[in-house]
């Protein structure tokens, strides 16, 4: 038996196949699924994985958590759960991360949650009862328990009797659902079938246990290689500048070329509609009052 992985309830949605069929899914996501630690035979008198999901808050997690995840070198999980296993031959390294490709396309899984919560219901939408009539004769009963008890004799409701109550949010497996795709990129898996839970609800995957794991399944399973932290483009080496941006740099201006580029600035281009300033013989239009000479004086 292999270990199972810690999944969160998306949603729903379809997906088309071959022969244009689409099916109805369920999407479950792994968020940074690790293996947090590992309980083995000798120490704990069992095989099993202890696995951790999401990322939670520092202060929402108490110390000996904090350093039991700073030991395992994996950040702050929101969900941990254990999975047992037949031997530590199926035991994945402690740290690692379980990718959705552990399970594959046409695999059967059992999937563990708890159900929707449907608060304090009657006996009708709890369980099913008929109700009374709902014509003449009956006064505001309609949807009404009736009797819970018998005579005097035994004189009491007995336990586990069918009554109002609270409904739903209760710990359920769903056996024998069909895994139809994977997504090992965005760490998404598409169920069919009646998944427990609603979305955003942690849910626990496993193995179908009434039937043998497929032949294409990875053995103890599938880990997903980190990222490469090398950089994607060339760097020049240190010290070595490209012609192009190559350009000479003055450390100090003098103050005589502080002069002769305050001189240039304020000459301005120095043609006919805009003279150089220092020209004696300025003609430009309005600078004199003989420019024009159609004025008359």
């Amino acid at each position: 038996m292999r270990t199972g992985v810690i999944a969160k309830k998306v949603g729903m949605t379809r997906l088309f196949q071959e022969d244009g069929r689409h099916v109805p899914v369920t999407v479950l996501a792994l968020e940074d699924c690790q293996v947090v630690s590992h309980r083995t035979a000798d120490r704990d008198g069992y095989v099993a994985l202890q696995v951790g999901a999401g990322e939670a808050k520092q202060k929402n997690v108490a110390k000996p958590q904090r350093e039991h995840f700073a030991k395992a070198q994996v950040p702050l999980k929101k969900k941990v759960a254990e999975f047992r296993v037949d031997s530590e031959e199926a035991l994945l390294p402690v740290g690692s991360t379980i990718s959705a490709e552990h399970f594959i396309a046409g695999q059967m899984v059992d999937v563990s949650g708890h159900t929707q919560g449907k608060g304090f219901q009657g006996g009708m939408k709890r369980w099913g009862f008929g109700g009374m009539r709902a014509t003449h004769g009956v006064s505001i009963s309609h949807r009404a328990l009736g009797s819970t008890g018998q005579r005097q004799d035994p004189g009491k409701v007995f336990k586990n009797k069918k009554m109002a109550g609270h409904m739903g949010d209760r710990q359920r497996t769903q056996q024998n659902l069909e895994v139809v795709r994977t997504d090992a990129v965005r760490g998404l898996i598409f169920v069919r079938g009646s998944v427990p839970g609603s979305k955003n609800a942690w849910l626990l995957v496993r193995d179908a246990v009434k039937l043998p794991v497929p032949e294409g399944a990875p053995f103890p399973g599938a880990i997903l290689e980190k990222k490469n932290t090398a950089p994607e483009h060339e760097e020049a080496p240190a010290g070595m500048v490209e012609p192009a941006a190559e350009h000479e740099v003055h450390p100090e201006v003098s103050p005589e070329l502080q002069e002769k580029l305050l001189h240039e600035q304020q000459a301005g281009a120095g043609d006919e509609t805009t003279p150089a300033l220092g020209d004696e013989n300025n003609t430009a239009e309005g600078n004199s009052p003989d420019a024009d000479p159609n004025k008359e004086g």
